[in-house]
Formats: structure tokens, C-alpha cells, sequence
């Protein structure tokens, strides 16, 4: 019994020593792309592979218009600057309504899109929960926008605010007005069936309200948490 005892004790401390490494590495990960533009994601380079190439150029915040980044924020986590990584009142709602979606905070989607492959299945929420935890304590809320603007997928094969731009406006991210950042902001949810160049009256109502909302949160400093 003694040698079981022993062999479990030595078993468990390797497998703790296995995990303290991972969560090392992870942090140095996370700690690498404070610094250093992200190359992309899994998901992104399994639409190279399928498509044969992508669009992509990285921009810098600075480089990107305000308002874009304030769009992003109403449309898709108007609480940004203000959690820890996870919205719980915005989690609380959509549980009470019975829904599973529309809670994914831009930490989580950014922690997704960098770090991880898409998928609903329980080990990557795990993962995500974990990656969201340390790009929020890791990163300023400006970089954490920064990289998600960056790294979304805004059409097939489009990715980031910079290609997105060029793609529907023939435009630069910094030139973007605000009603063309509304428009990139609102095809977010759903970028392979929403068109911001043709958008349909759906989008153009969604357009419209992410415009207000934009307007709203940059009056009562929402949107304080990235400005430069």
C-alpha cells in the first residue's frame, strides 16, 4: 500500500509540474503578442488553406478610426471597459431568456481568434475562460481591441479592419466614416452572409443602431478605456 501511496503522490506531482509549465508557457504567450502583432490564428489559417489565400494587413490602433473602434464596442460588448473579461450581467440576460449565445465578450473573442480554433465544444471554453483571464490581466483594454480589429473575420477570407475597408469602401481603417464602421461593425456576428457594401434593410437598421450606440458610449465613457 505504501508503494501505491507513493506511486499516486509522484503521479499527481508530475501531472501539477506538467500544468504549472503549460500555464507558464501560456503566460508567456500572452505576454509575447503584448508586444508583438499576432501572426493570425488556427482559424485563419484553416481559410488559407481552404480558400488558397486571404486578405489581411495589420494596422495599428492609431491607424484605425475612433469611431471604428467605438462601433465594435456597441455592436458587440458595449460593457468592454468596463469587465474583467466576462460580461455576467450581459451572461445573467441571455441565461434567463434560455439562449446559449450572445453573452462572448470581445476579451473572449479576441482570446478565441488569437489562441484557439472555433468550435462550441467544452475543452475549448475552458481554454478560452483561461486565455480571456490572462489577456485581461496581461494586456491594456486598448491592445486587447486593437488585436481583436485586427484578427475578425469581416467577409470570407477577409480579416481585420484594414483588408475590411479596402474590401467594401476602397478605403483605409483610419478613413473610415461612421457610418462605414457601423456598417463593418454589424456584418461581425455573421461575416460570410452580411454584406456592409449591399447591406439589407435588416443591416441598414442594425447599421443605424450601432451608429447611436456608438455616439452613446463615446458621451458617458464607455469607450474611455481606449483612448490613446
Amino acid at each position: 500500500m505504501a508503494r501505491l501511496a507513493d506511486a499516486v503522490h509522484w503521479l499527481w506531482r508530475k501531472l501539477w509540474r506538467g500544468v504549472a509549465i503549460l500555464f507558464l508557457l501560456a503566460v508567456a504567450w500572452v505576454l509575447l503578442y503584448r508586444v508583438i502583432a499576432p501572426p493570425g490564428g488556427i482559424f485563419m489559417l484553416q481559410e488559407y488553406r481552404r480558400l488558397g489565400e486571404i486578405q489581411r494587413q495589420w494596422v495599428p490602433m492609431d491607424q484605425i478610426a475612433p469611431v471604428m473602434a467605438r462601433s465594435v464596442i456597441a455592436a458587440e460588448d458595449a460593457n468592454f471597459c468596463l469587465h474583467w473579461g466576462f460580461d455576467m450581467t450581459e451572461i445573467r440576460r441571455v441565461i434567463a431568456q434560455g439562449s446559449t449565445r450572445g453573452a462572448s465578450t470581445l476579451s473572449q473573442q479576441t482570446a478565441k481568434n488569437v489562441f484557439l480554433w472555433h468550435g462550441r465544444d467544452w475543452t475549448r471554453k475552458a481554454l478560452e475562460s483561461v486565455f480571456t483571464l490572462l489577456i485581461e490581466g496581461l494586456w491594456p483594454k486598448r491592445r486587447i481591441l486593437e488585436i481583436y480589429l485586427n484578427v475578425a473575420e469581416f467577409d470570407e477570407g477577409v480579416f481585420g479592419v484594414e483588408a475590411a475597408a479596402t474590401r467594401y469602401f476602397r478605403t483605409t481603417a483610419a478613413d473610415l466614416t461612421p457610418l462605414q464602421a457601423a456598417r463593418l461593425a454589424a456584418v461581425l456576428p455573421a461575416p460570410k452572409s452580411r454584406d456592409a457594401a449591399n447591406p439589407s434593410q435588416f443591416l441598414r437598421n442594425r447599421t443605424s443602431a450601432i451608429m447611436d450606440g456608438a455616439a452613446t458610449i463615446a458621451r458617458d465613457g464607455r469607450a474611455a478605456c481606449i483612448d490613446g
